[in-house]
């Protein structure tokens, strides 16, 4: 089990808010569990932007209302065949108000890890406090294309950043068969999500801490195919790099993979899976172009250390592959030293 504040690192990276993981300053250590953290983490950055002031736009809002404010919606009476009593007219105008989808968001979300099956009681304690805060903000059903549709200004920064563990949140828990409960999913225990959680950390990681290259979020490469018949093209597999690194002289490509075992074993051998040689030696063939940096390309298959650390070294032409191993379960320093050393050795 990756420690909880690697984890914790991991995640700041990520979501490209290393900077973050200082500035919202939260006590990490193993004694917590995943869910807990994460309520932590909503529970830090919320205070912070109700210290500085939650944010306010203009919304659009259809009311019934005695008196006339903006936009008459004729439609709207006709349609509801009846006047009340206590109203006389159903009325469109803009209302300058702190209930914006950013707000709402946040809101709903205390509200779902609040009703969080085994969250700590101190915890639920803090968010219900935080919940008094957004008594005027409404609440919305959460769901994958809201968090889509967000969209953000210059100024959002920090938002941005809780809007990610919003969503993170929102990923990662489920409905239980008692009403208005829910339940965590550990997510470290999902290949596939970890996969893609350590591919992006490890991006950002060097975008972070190094300077020695360009890092390139993804990078296509075309196949060195061709076809007389030019629809035959269409059918050609795009190829796409996990992370690229590059400067006027050296170019560095990283294929990240998350296994429960990082080669396979035949006959009682350890290999590399055959699988992740065939692409990334397909990465490094594909890429030449001619140039000196593309013909002597590095490529680096880059797993996590599951029993034993791998440091593995072979050449095709004038391409450098590495296969390295970096320890999650390390000091974090340690795996900083690693990663860096990756680029260099």
């Amino acid at each position: 089990m990756i420690p909880i504040k690697n984890i914790y690192y991991m995640l700041c990276y990520a979501w490209d808010k290393v900077e973050m993981k200082d500035i919202i300053n939260i006590s990490v250590d193993n004694s917590i569990d995943l869910k807990n953290l994460l309520a932590k983490i909503l529970i830090s950055t919320t205070k912070i932007i109700l210290k500085q002031g939650l944010k306010r736009d203009y919304i659009e809002k259809t009311e019934e209302l005695r008196y006339i404010k903006g936009r008459v919606e004729i439609s709207h009476i006709a349609q509801s065949r009846f006047y009340h009593k206590k109203f006389d007219t159903v009325c469109s105008y803009s209302d300058y108000s702190e209930s914006i989808l950013l707000n709402r968001v946040i809101h709903s979300t205390i509200l779902r890890v609040i009703r969080l099956k085994d969250i700590d009681k101190n915890i639920k304690k803090d968010l219900s406090k935080l919940k008094r805060y957004f008594s005027t903000i409404d609440i919305i059903e959460l769901n994958s294309s809201i968090f889509k549709n967000i969209n953000y200004n210059r100024n959002d920064g920090f938002y941005k950043f809780i809007i990610d563990v919003c969503r993170f949140i929102y990923e990662n828990t489920l409905p239980t068969e008692s009403e208005g409960e829910y339940r965590f999913t550990d997510f470290t225990k999902d290949d596939r999500e970890m996969g893609y959680i350590f591919e992006c950390f490890v991006r950002n990681f060097y975008k972070v801490e190094q300077t020695d290259f360009k890092v390139v979020k993804k990078e296509i490469i075309k196949w060195n195919l061709t076809s007389s018949k030019e629809k035959d093209n269409s059918y050609i597999p795009q190829m796409v790099t996990d992370i690229t690194l590059e400067n006027s002289e050296q170019k560095i490509v990283i294929d990240t993979k998350f296994y429960k075992e990082t080669l396979t074993t035949n006959y009682d051998k350890e290999r590399v899976k055959s699988e992740n040689l065939y692409q990334l030696f397909s990465y490094l063939i594909n890429q030449e172009d001619g140039t000196e940096k593309r013909y002597s390309t590095t490529g680096v298959l880059l797993y996590p250390t599951i029993d034993t650390d791998y440091t593995l070294d072979f050449a095709y032409k004038n391409h450098k592959i590495k296969v390295r191993t970096v320890d999650l379960n390390k000091d974090w320093s340690d795996i900083h030293s690693r990663l860096i050393e990756i680029l260099s050795d």
